[in-house]
């Protein structure tokens, strides 16, 4: 049936009404949508949201951990404009490349760390990680070892929503019955969580126990059949999970033991949001042999993903000079979103985004760690503008409250209500702001969920909830 479109400017509620009778969302939850519907943003600024009603949001979440230069920049628009007059698109199949392009993988070369000096660009995270997988398998056939291309993963990771980065991820909100998921090939270990550590272990014998489990893993699978281990430095939708000191390092001396390539999933944490372009070697000490990317690279003002690997992954594919790497999407490198890039990048270094986000980030972690004195809250964890609060009914022994009362969604209702908009996962809110962040936003942030936080537990409380 063709919609019926009103004839002048839509009113929000016209908008809302086509979205709800036409649009299916992301991670669409069909019962509450069908009932109230989208809220419909309109315009944004800086770390600020518009509706469309004209109601004003602080976005907390940074948009979905990407608007890391903030909202509404000119020049962001007048560098996406110029590319559009000067040539909208060129496909970069086989032996076609295109400015932005060339340029953008250079820079991207010389700020990941060590030899990573590849680039092969996608239009997302998911597709990054998608083509990281399909790398290991190419990568350790050409070395001569077709057997070696099994992976391993955590749980409660996320590393996106194709098929397979699907099913090398494991949260279990994404793990419903309807789909079916990759599971010959894919293994996964247990989620890097002191505060969920097993037999109250303290946090130097979980990451041995971690690490032996992972020695566990490989010999029942074999480690001659093991091509690579994806891991986010931080797990991010997972709940923001920091793993132990020294656990990725000792993790990735496992895999270069092993010939396992570690594939660094920095879709989150890259350009910024930890106060480095990357995460992995400057907050965690690690070397990775690919790292994946996205979000940040253009700070969602287009779509645009990168896989950045090492010289020794190409030589080692490029050794026998007529093979054919056949992965890659109409849009890889498309030149206006690869601009969009370019101009993201040079705004990070002239304002010294990086550093803002390590001075302001070190602020916002103490005032949100200063939540954890609420009655409700278990445990608030995270670095810099990367962080996640974990609701309990009992901190004492970090019980969960029960999931019918959607306490996480509670929360981020009554934040919005109050102009603040945080981000709902289950028992959890989870915030990762602009790199723009200011001190006196880190303080409103802080009060306004803290008052959202008491309001939501007196509310239970009321309801006959008992709280620990």
């Amino acid at each position: 049936m063709t919609a019926d479109f009103p004839r002048n400017t839509p009113s929000p509620q016209d908008v809302q009404a086509m979205d709800k009778a036409h649009h299916l969302h992301p991670w669409t939850n069909f019962g509450p949508f069908e009932e109230k519907g989208a809220l419909v943003m309109s315009r944004g600024e800086g770390c600020w949201l518009w509706d469309a009603g004209g109601r004003r949001y602080f976005d907390a979440i940074g948009g979905m951990w990407c608007t890391n230069i903030g909202l509404g920049r000119r020049e962001m628009a007048e560098a996406i404009a110029d590319q559009v007059t000067r040539l909208a698109f060129s496909n970069t199949f086989v032996d076609t490349t295109n400015e932005p392009a060339a340029l953008l993988a250079a820079k991207l070369a010389s700020l990941a760390p060590g030899d990573l000096n590849r680039v092969h660009f996608t239009t997302s995270g998911s597709a990054a990680v998608d083509t990281a997988y399909r790398m290991v398998h190419y990568y350790q056939t050409a070395m001569g070892r077709p057997e070696k291309t099994q992976v391993i993963a955590r749980d409660y990771s996320y590393h996106g929503s194709t098929y397979i980065s699907q099913s090398v991820g494991k949260r279990p909100g994404d793990r419903v019955p309807f789909f079916r998921y990759q599971e010959t090939g894919i293994h996964h270990l247990t989620a890097p969580n002191p505060y969920r550590a097993p037999d109250g272990m303290d946090e130097a014998a979980f990451c041995d126990w971690l690490v032996a489990e992972f020695e566990a893993k490989l010999a029942e699978i074999g480690p001659e059949k093991v091509g690579g281990f994806f891991a986010e430095p931080i797990q991010a939708s997972g709940g923001v999970i920091v793993p132990p000191e020294g656990y990725l390092q000792r993790m990735a001396a496992i895999c270069r033991q092993h010939d396992i390539l570690f594939v660094a999933d920095e879709v989150v944490t890259a350009f910024g949001r930890l106060g480095h372009w990357f995460a992995s070697e400057a907050e965690f000490g690690i070397q990775p042999d690919m790292i994946t990317c996205a979000k940040g690279l253009t700070s969602g003002y287009l779509p645009l993903g990168a896989l950045i690997f090492s010289d020794r992954i190409w030589q080692a594919m490029a050794a026998d000079g007529a093979r054919w790497f056949t992965s890659g999407f109409t849009y890889s490198g498309h030149p206006v979103a690869c601009a969009a890039a370019l101009k993201n990048i040079e705004i990070i270094e002239r304002e010294d985004l990086l550093g803002n986000a390590t001075r302001v980030g070190a602020l916002f972690e103490a005032r949100m760690k200063a939540l954890e004195a609420l009655p409700m809250v278990g445990q608030v964890r995270g670095r810099k503008l990367m962080i996640c609060v974990e609701n309990v009914a009992d901190k004492a022994t970090r019980a969960l409250l029960p999931e019918d009362l959607d306490v996480g969604t509670r929360i981020a209702d009554t934040c919005e209500a109050m102009g603040l908009m945080v981000r709902p996962l289950g028992h959890l809110n989870v915030m990762s702001p602009p790199l723009t962040l200011t001190a006196a936003d880190v303080g409103m942030v802080g009060d306004t969920l803290e008052r959202a936080i008491r309001q939501v537990a007196d509310d239970l409380v009321r309801e006959g909830v008992k709280l620990g």
